[in-house]
């Protein structure tokens, strides 16, 4: 599914306008879409609030509100800056008996809040996702009267003739249900930027496609579930978007096979190169993770000093021991590694290695190809070409060290994948963090390109992109996930797809949805506070399985 711009979307409109397809059809879809939305809560709101706008997306609200009428809800809709008169969706709304007030008529906004006080539910169709901050004026006013109802409603305290003193009890005090029109009034469909008057929503139905700014934050906060709904726009008018919204369904078909004749050879090997003194958890949380979603072998390859620690917690991995200094591996592992590396599939390289100076030399020699062997520190040293490496997924310092070599991307051989978050992004590209969160998709995008790898940009609704300029966007936001390890975690999944012959962007792309999958089932069972990155690795294989089908 392709994720759009406001200006995208609107093209799009255009051309579906140009074969055929009338802005009255997608508006009555579009508007009926949202009607059954809320037919479909429990209970089905009766008090209905529905603020219009004057565009295209006050017209979505109005149909929505006739099909609700239709359905015996009452109704009232509050116009702001849209004419009454002539207007054929406020006469269709009249007819089925609708109320009417206008934001005209209503200059102390005393008539909206006292329908704002008796409404159950309010539809938010007053601008679209071409709007561009600031709020200014009566909309401004008209927001923060909303604002203002659902805070009112939320610290209303809940009477009882007996208080519980062991347990908090929160309010049964109904708040407006509010369901915005495309985006929450307010926010950019392109940027994601939210003027501080945006009232949060807690559905948004969307229409055609998904739009930038309900994955980019501060307007993502505010989407609260995102709903698409299709209004006859053509999908093929958007083959040219460059940026996909991560499904289900994409996932199932790129998951690797399991035939029934198997054996742990069919499903590949993979050598992860992690760990130092400071750092002993972040190798086994990889290696089990490439474990856990399905790889046949993985061998760890860790400092000597630090062995003794790690295989207490690891049962099922081999091991590969490599010289060491103060528990940091040093270039002369090399000579170890490359007798090794080419027999795997992928190389792991960086959970928890840390950023001592001979590790990074190490991390620089492997890139390069060339280890320095007998170098120490600028003194000496025979360059010994290396074998060619096999495809790496590149993580947490092993990015870092790659950062301190100039143009590194330059030493990087074929296409591997780097997993950074914003900060080791920011090292990599120079590019302020600030920016970086601003312009997700386009900066891992323009990287991608530039490095010719696979680029995940790790986070809220990480994006994926691949040298050839498609950027996937992952469509889970999980605060429950926000925990050292998690990204470890996260590396490991991606590796062992690799293992078993998925392409690198196949593989980065599934193992970030199926690392989210099984951060949504820890959510669900421990909460969004306290869950640890060990949680997530017995839910993978359940992820797996729930993707195909089966019993999570």
């Amino acid at each position: 599914m392709k994720v759009v711009t406001a200006e995208e979307m609107a093209s799009l409109e255009k051309e579906a306008v140009a074969r055929g397809i009338t802005v009255a059809r997608m508006m009555e879809k579009a508007g009926h879409a949202v009607a059954r939305v809320i037919l479909a809560l429990k209970p089905i709101p009766k008090a209905v609030l529905v603020l219009v706008g004057p565009g295209n997306n006050g017209g979505d609200g109005l149909v929505a509100a006739y099909y609700l009428l239709k359905a015996g809800a009452k109704v009232t809709v509050y116009l702001w800056k849209r004419k009454a008169e002539g207007d054929p969706l406020l006469e269709r709304v009249a007819a089925e008996g609708g109320t009417v007030v206008s934001a005209q008529e209503d200059r102390d906004l005393e008539k909206l809040r006292g329908l704002l006080r008796e409404a159950e539910l309010v539809v938010d169709s007053l601008l679209g996702t071409g709007f561009r901050p600031p709020v200014k004026g009566d909309l401004k006013a008209i927001l923060q009267a909303l604002a203002q109802e659902r805070e009112r409603r939320l610290n209303s305290p809940k009477k009882a003739s007996i208080r519980s003193i062991k347990a908090f009890e929160p309010s049964s005090k109904p708040r407006p249900f509010i369901v915005a029109v495309d985006i929450p009034t307010g926010v950019s469909g392109t940027t994601g930027e939210a003027d501080p008057a945006a009232v949060p929503a807690d559905i948004t139905v969307t229409f055609g496609f998904p739009k930038r700014g309900h994955f980019l934050f501060p307007g993502a906060e505010l989407i609260g579930e995102l709903l698409v709904a299709d209004i006859d726009i053509p999908e093929e008018l958007a083959t040219g978007v460059a940026v996909e919204l991560v499904t289900p369904e994409l996932v199932k078909g790129w998951l690797p096979p399991r035939p029934k004749g198997s054996h742990k050879g069919t499903f590949g090997k993979v050598l992860v190169v992690a760990g130092s003194t400071n750092y002993t958890g972040a190798p086994c949380l990889a290696g089990m993770a490439a474990l856990r979603v399905g790889a046949g072998l993985v061998t760890m390859a860790v400092p000597s000093s630090v062995y003794p620690i790690i295989a207490s917690k690891l049962t099922e991995t081999t091991f590969l021991l490599l010289p060491s200094e103060i528990g940091s591996i040093i270039p002369d592992a090399l000579e170890i590694l490359s007798e090794n590396w080419p027999s795997y599939q992928v190389i792991l390289l960086g959970p928890g290695i840390g950023r001592d100076k001979q590790t990074v030399q190490f991390v620089h020699q492997l890139v390069r190809g060339k280890w320095e062997r007998g170098k120490i520190g600028f003194v000496g040293g025979q360059e010994v070409p290396l074998p060619p490496l096999p495809p790496m997924v590149i993580d947490a310092d092993g990015l870092n060290a790659l950062a301190e070599l100039p143009r590194w991307w330059e030493e990087l051989k074929g296409v591997n994948v780097l997993t950074p978050h914003p900060g080791e992004m920011s090292r990599l590209s120079g590019i302020p963090a600030e920016e970086i969160n601003r312009r997700r998709p386009e900066v891992a995008q323009e990287k991608a390109k530039e490095w010719g790898q696979i680029v995940v940009l790790k986070g809220a609704y990480t994006c994926i992109a691949s040298p050839e300029g498609t950027v996937y966007i992952n469509p889970f936001a999980n605060p429950a996930m926000a925990t050292a390890g998690s990204g470890d975690v996260l590396a490991g999944a991606i590796a062992g797809f690799m293992a078993q012959e998925l392409d690198p962007l196949k593989a980065a792309v599934v193992g970030v949805y199926i690392h989210s999958l099984a951060g949504e089932m820890v959510r669900e069972e421990k909460g969004e506070a306290g869950p640890v990155a060990g949680d997530l690795l017995e839910k993978l294989p359940l992820a797996i399985r729930k993707l195909k089908g089966g019993v999570a």
